[in-house]
């Protein structure tokens, strides 16, 4: 997982760093590490027209040595102070690059840079200037970056809110800084192979059996999607109970179908769970009253972790309600909000540090907290942040979520603590999707590419 370091975290690592090497020294590290990919872009040095926009702080600085570097390998270089910019850089074919170095991630206020040219590339220092280092939010009318080089670790703000779509395509440089053992980390591909345990030699269906209580009369869609990715996702066994649904009623498919009463369901879906590893409930549950008690009941009663999905965060309730839900729970549960479901399980304005407010939610529910977005954020309480950002619109269909759910309740059955499942299970279930079509990807083919996807990391 590679690390990221929120703006107090990397400051601090600035300092002691500093107590053994010269500043002089760091930023030299970082300018060289700016001009390299100054190089890359351009293609090489020789007559290239470079404009650096400089900041007086430390990023103005690494900036100036990156245009010393190019000077010497013979760019035509110009700094420009950034308080004192032009409106525009240019004119059109009269620049090859520009160097934006004229704030860091500490900035507070609005910054509206200089425009540039179109088709002219723009390479930023640490993060794009006027972006909020920790939330990514734009402060001001900051340049939409090509490539960002940030030093030592990611940083928060390039992972949420507008950063991601200012900063281009982001390069960690190492100069050498110790950033010691940040509390945030993204998850990659090669994190599921290391982590997620393969089936031992000896295994049976049981031993990683899932149980899932999902579904209402005439609407099974959800709950057939649900049990069908868990089992893509690697269950040996899945359990299928679907309150009040008649047994014609039930999904068609590999799961074991069981029906359960339409109300005070708790009790027989404890049953039906006995074997199971961990248990799933909520998609396609809908939203009878009656269906909070049965719930509560459920939280109770499971001695291995529930997954509580879609209308099963709504049974939750609010705020106070949900924290008096899942106090009485004997495993860490795992709750996988939108942010729209986020606002009404918390009972507030989540802002805009998406990442804060995610911590800040598991520690008040006592819960692994899935907020699913552009940037999935999940955090446990008392453990560290895990970031998953594989994702893509291509989830933006109907019945996705019932499949990550589903691979979530999979890989707790399979032996990971549900931090852990629930990172990994959202890192997968956005790295699948791109093995689909970009176009008219449906949930029923992204339970299939999950396994598919899986099976290639697995060789991998």
């Amino acid at each position: 997982m590679r690390p990221v370091v929120t703006v107090e975290e990397m400051r601090a690592a600035d300092k002691a760093a500093l107590a053994e090497v010269d500043e002089a020294v760091l930023v030299e590290r970082a300018g060289t590490a700016l001009a390299t990919h100054a190089l890359a872009i351009m293609g090489g040095a020789y007559g290239r027209r470079v404009v650096v926009v400089a900041g007086k702080g430390n990023n103005g600085a690494d900036g100036k040595v990156a245009a010393e570097v190019l000077r010497r390998r013979g760019a035509r270089v110009v700094v420009v102070d950034a308080l004192d910019a032009p409106a525009r850089i240019g004119p059109a074919g009269a620049v090859d690059l520009v160097v934006d170095a004229a704030f860091g991630t500490g900035f507070r206020g609005e910054y509206v840079a200089p425009s540039v040219p179109a088709g002219v590339p723009v390479l930023a220092a640490d993060i794009p200037s006027g972006v909020d280092g920790d939330t990514g939010r734009a402060c001001g009318e900051p340049l939409r970056a090509d490539c960002t080089v940030t030093f030592a670790a990611l940083k928060p703000g390039l992972l949420q809110g507008d950063g991601p779509l200012l900063a281009g395509r982001v390069e960690v440089a190492d100069i050498g800084i110790d950033i010691g053992r940040p509390r945030m980390a993204l998850v990659e591909d090669a994190d599921v192979a290391a982590s997620l345990p393969p089936r031992p030699r000896g295994a049976h269906k049981w031993v990683s059996a899932v149980a899932v209580v999902a579904g209402s009369p005439g609407m099974t869609g959800a709950a057939g999607l649900c049990a069908h990715a868990a089992y893509r996702a690697g269950a040996g066994m899945v359990r299928l109970g679907v309150p009040g649904a008649s047994g014609g009623e039930l999904p068609s498919g590999e799961a074991v179908g069981v029906v359960l009463p339409e109300h005070a369901w708790a009790d027989d879906a404890l049953a039906m769970a006995g074997r199971c590893k961990a248990i799933v409930v909520g998609p396609g549950l809908g939203r009878d009253p009656r269906t909070a008690d049965a719930l509560r009941v459920l939280v109770a009663g499971s001695p291995v972790p529930l997954v509580v999905d879609a209308d099963g965060l709504y049974a939750l309730g609010s705020g106070a309600d949900a924290v008096r839900a899942l106090a009485s729970a004997r495993a860490t549960p795992v709750l996988t909000p939108h942010d729209g479901e986020f606002a009404r399980l918390t009972g507030r304005d989540p802002g805009d540090d998406r990442i804060a407010e995610t911590r800040r939610a598991a520690e008040t529910l006592g819960a692994v907290v899935l907020r699913k977005g552009p940037t999935t954020v999940v955090a446990a309480p008392g453990s560290e942040v895990l970031l998953v950002t594989s994702g893509s619109p291509r989830l933006a269909t109907a019945g996705t979520g019932d499949v990550l759910a589903g691979a979530i309740g999979a890989f707790v059955a399979r032996g990971l603590a549900p931090l852990q499942a629930a990172a990994l299970a959202a890192h997968v279930h956005g790295a699948a999707a791109a093995l689909g079509p970009s176009e008219g990807l449906v949930a029923g083919d992204l339970a299939d590419l999950v396994g598919r996807w899986l099976s290639g990391a697995r060789r991998g």
